[in-house]
């Protein structure tokens, strides 16, 4: 029995190349396992969500790492683990970190501006209905998708805007249209 299936596989080695759409799939396949996970043990939605993009930006910035004779799922999960483990300790020794200015000039190369499923669906919309859907998003989504598609701002500069790693950024864009996207689905049915 195979540990990832060809598919599965198909797409992390896609995203080891940087493809985008490989990231966009792996973030939505595999969200649950790991947000699940820390909502189990946090018991509290919002340091769980954290986490999880977290997990996400770290995994993405880290894919060439990902060894195929270990399940994706395992080796999220370890990473969620090792995040909120880190996350303890800061609490606790009182240290802020900073990101290193040769990681953050890499992740600044990896944008790829080609609009995904989410984004075509989330344009067609009629802007009135589609404020109103965007009102049911959580107040950190609806944040980056007002960043992203009203002010049109670049990552780089929404990441500046939120003080955030561009990768939070781009994971948190990600699963904000796909809630989104869900919800105009779910109107439209």
């Amino acid at each position: 029995m195979e540990i990832n299936s060809g598919k599965e596989l198909q797409k992390i080695r896609e995203a080891k190349e940087g493809s985008q759409a490989a990231f966009n799939y792996l973030l939505n396949k595999y969200w649950n396992d790991v947000y699940g996970y820390q909502l189990k043990h946090l018991k509290n939605e919002y340091e769980a969500e954290d986490i999880t993009i977290q997990t996400f930006s770290k995994a993405f910035d880290k894919i060439d790492t990902f060894d195929e004779n270990y399940a994706f799922s395992t080796w999220l999960v370890a990473i969620s683990k090792n995040i909120h483990i880190d996350q303890l300790r800061k609490k606790k020794a009182s240290i802020r970190s900073e990101t290193m200015m040769q990681d953050e000039e890499r992740v600044y190369n990896i944008a790829d501006e080609t609009p995904t499923i989410e984004d075509k669906l989330i344009k067609e919309q009629h802007l009135e209905q589609l404020l109103a859907d965007i009102k049911q998003l959580k107040p950190h989504y609806q944040e980056v998708i007002n960043l992203r598609f009203f002010q049109e701002k670049s990552y780089k500069e929404i990441a500046k805007s939120l003080e955030e790693p561009m990768n939070n950024v781009k994971v948190k864009l990600l699963r904000a249209k796909k809630l989104l996207a869900e919800i105009i689905e779910s109107r439209n049915s």
